[in-house]
């Protein structure tokens, strides 16, 4: 049953009214929500507007039936921003799991390859792609790269932190030992394929919240199976920042 958490949001559902019944169809029974947000933060660019996770949280738990929603990013110590965001995601009530984000130093110095070589570039572009670049292509992005050694840049930082075995793992322990019904995922991730497919061969209901041209063709593929893929540019006015809302209710 959806019960408003606050007084905005019931003004919402009154204009929006079809939202609101599609998503008690899809919150019948015991609903569990994931959010892989290293995911969901490119799709504002996507998309044009910003998820708040204040008026996210307030909006899923007007339904009486979401049991819990898990937040997933990484730290990266030092970072403001990165500390800050996970302390707002833990004061708002998200189960949060988080760990330290892995910044990798990867060499871009050219000095000791010649320069039609392949052997740096490889390390930065696939196999197959690298393959079709000719001998001029080659030259000219080392010929860059050199350019950015003058400079003093003989690496670049790359960072990374994915949590998908985490929310993998996370799905069959809600599924075992909570008693879930319903699995809410928001990510476009191919990695969660497998676990998706086997949530419902054994008679679950699984959703994917994202967006248009956000999600893999692995996942996509699924929808025989029953996956239901969510549009969530349907429910902007409930989640977005205050300015940036289409309608005022």
């Amino acid at each position: 049953m959806f019960q408003p958490k606050t007084e905005r949001v019931t003004k919402l559902a009154a204009k929006y009214p079809a939202q609101i019944q599609e998503l008690e169809t899809i919150f019948d029974k015991k609903t569990n929500i994931y959010i892989d947000y290293a995911n969901v933060i490119p799709w504002s660019r996507k998309l044009g507007w910003h998820i708040e996770l204040k008026r996210l949280k307030q909006f899923f738990f007007s339904f009486d039936t979401v049991n819990e929603a898990k937040f997933y990013f990484g730290t990266l110590a030092g970072d403001a921003r990165s500390e800050e965001l996970i302390k707002e995601a833990t004061d708002l009530g998200f189960k949060v799991i988080t760990k330290p984000v892995k910044i990798m130093k990867r060499s871009v110095d050219v000095s000791s390859i010649p320069p039609n070589s392949p052997d740096l570039l490889q390390n930065f572009i696939s196999k197959p792609l690298l393959q079709k670049l000719n001998i001029e292509a080659i030259e000219y992005l080392n010929g860059q790269l050199k350019n950015l050694n003058d400079t003093g840049i003989l690496f670049v930082e790359e960072r990374k932190c994915n949590f998908d075995v985490e929310i993998g793992r996370d799905l069959f322990i809600d599924y075992e030992r909570s008693n879930i019904e319903n699995f809410v995922l928001w990510s476009g991730d191919s990695d969660f394929a497998d676990p998706l497919k086997q949530l419902l061969s054994d008679g679950k209901k699984a959703y994917l919240f994202a967006t248009s041209r956000r999600v893999a063709s692995e996942l996509s593929e699924l929808q025989t199976s029953g996956l239901l893929i969510y549009d969530i540019q349907k429910i902007r006015n409930f989640i977005c920042w205050l300015k940036e809302m289409t309608v005022k209710p």
